[in-house]
């Protein structure tokens, strides 16, 4: 894992270039190809967290194998003791996890989830007038609820139309101990089961994607001590989520299918219009110039296909090979075309398939009994970039098949963070209890109080990392946020050389 020191500074020096090449060598792309791992990727979006997608995951259900589990985040970057208004879904939008079984780029299922606000008393500031021991629990003054509609659709048209369920409780902020002295049980009572046996849920969570994100920071200001954190622990997203009974999900004879989810936002006018998109992890945050992210965000996987240039041929890792001397792959890129446009032949690719960047997920494939966090590069199907587990390091394995994995090009790529700050939930919707408001950087308030557990005692700062905690030397960075611009470029920023649906 670690490096001489010159050769570590000679690869900080390439990731700072890396970025520049980013702003500057891409400035060509044109939007509409695909979104992915977004925390505050774009100009509009950025000011407008309550619409801005995080992450999308699609796995078959480790405990439930005959279904399949779809979860969307949304909102980043949420401070848990963020009173006294503490962060909701936007009431004028539709939240949506889209599905397509045929590989067509069309969704033929639509789960919309819409949601609506109520106060009990206005006559207060405060989000909860005591403690609040159930969903109904008259002290929990602020709530929302939501109506899920599932969509079918034909050749791109809609087919019909029906009500899941409505009026069904969202979990609610994590305010703090004193407020919400057992959040275990209010997460629970979240989680609702439908006639088909599907299971839905929508509330506040942990963020489960883990990457350090602080490069961002003129690369540390050449203090390589501090890589390897989490810049994600302590903070939480709103969480939407279906499980699925895949017999009813998958076309008959066809057990991949491509998922994305999206947010479309009313307008003026009274129309909706969409204003994020998110499949594959780390895609628009860097690849896309600021010129175009916006546009970007509003596009549809239909028209992906005109884009394949820059997969075929991606000039950032020539750029890169000009000025450091690190050999790019050659072109034509079809190993990227496949991972990240079409899918992986015998593994997640569907016959006929239009290209397209979704998040393919081969149904079939049963869950790994032990998960490996770098998925199908560690000879895991189950995972990474067939679908994704909260637990796969999407980081690690995008630089890795970026520059060049899969052309027999090995390398050890990574950001040194390996996994979630916090244990993830060993059942749906099996992202982690959100972080507490009542927990400070560093220590809790209160006595005694637990991390992990029922989620209110958690420390924000999380664990220190592997580096930190050992004393041993200090892992390369990585260019986080670049990783997904390599998964749609094939040019990804090169961080470190360090080693029936529901019804």
């Amino acid at each position: 894992m670690s490096r001489p020191h010159t050769a570590r500074f000679r690869t900080a020096a390439l990731l700072a270039a890396g970025a520049a090449l980013a702003a500057s060598g891409l400035a060509g792309l044109q939007p509409g190809a695909a979104t992915a791992s977004s925390h505050r990727e774009a100009p509009l979006i950025s000011g407008q967290p309550q619409y801005d997608n995080t992450d999308v995951y699609a796995f078959v259900s480790p405990d439930r194998p005959d279904t399949t589990t779809l979860v969307a985040n949304f909102l980043p970057f949420q401070e848990p003791a963020g009173g006294p208004n503490f962060n909701k879904f936007a009431h004028d939008a539709r939240y949506e996890i889209n599905v397509d079984n045929d590989g067509d780029s069309l969704p033929e299922w639509t789960y919309r989830f819409t949601f609506k606000d109520a106060f009990r008393n206005g006559d207060t500031f405060l989000y909860n007038t005591g403690p609040v021991r159930s969903l109904d629990d008259p002290n929990l003054n602020f709530r929302q609820t939501y109506d899920l509609t599932l969509i079918q659709r034909q050749g791109g048209a809609v087919h019909s139309t029906r009500t899941l369920a409505s009026g069904v409780p969202v979990a609610p902020s994590n305010v703090g101990r004193a407020s919400m002295p057992d959040y275990r049980t209010l997460r629970q009572q979240a989680i609702r089961t439908l006639p088909s046996g599907a299971k839905v849920f929508a509330g506040q969570a942990d963020d489960p994607f883990f990457l350090d994100l602080r490069v961002f920071d003129l690369l540390y200001g050449g203090n390589l001590k501090e890589v390897g954190n989490d810049t994600l622990r302590g903070y939480n997203v709103q969480t939407i989520a279906v499980q699925v009974p895949t017999q009813g999900l998958v076309k008959q004879g066809q057990p991949t299918i491509g998922v994305y989810s999206a947010v479309q936002r009313r307008t003026a006018s009274g129309e909706y219009a969409q204003v994020s998109r998110l499949g594959m992890p780390l895609v628009n945050e860097v690849v896309v110039p600021v010129k175009d992210k916006d546009r970007f965000n509003a596009s549809v996987p239909w028209n992906d296909g005109q884009f394949a240039r820059y997969v075929t041929d991606p000039e950032l890792p020539r750029l890169i090979q000009q000025i450091y001397k690190i050999p790019a792959p050659a072109a034509p890129r079809n190993d990227l075309v496949q991972v990240f446009l079409t899918g992986v032949p015998n593994l997640n690719q569907p016959p006929g398939v239009r290209p397209a960047e979704l998040m393919r997920l081969n149904t079939s494939i049963p869950p790994s009994r032990a998960p490996k966090r770098l998925g199908v590069l560690d000879g895991d199907n189950a995972g990474y970039p067939n679908g994704r587990r909260l637990t796969d390091d999407t980081v690690d394995i995008s630089l890795q098949v970026v520059e060049g994995e899969l052309l027999g090009k090995k390398n050890d790529l990574g950001d040194a963070v390996d996994g979630n700050d916090v244990p993830l939930e060993k059942s749906f919707p099996y992202v982690a209890l959100p972080a507490s408001g009542s927990t400070v950087k560093g220590r809790v308030t209160g006595a005694g109080a637990p991390r992990g557990g029922d989620g209110s005692g958690r420390i924000n700062g999380g664990p220190v990392s592997s580096n930190e905690s050992t004393g041993g030397s200090p892992a390369i960075p990585l260019l986080a946020i670049g990783a997904g611009a390599a998964f749609l470029t094939g040019g990804g920023l090169l961080w470190l050389r360090r080693r029936g649906a529901v019804g």
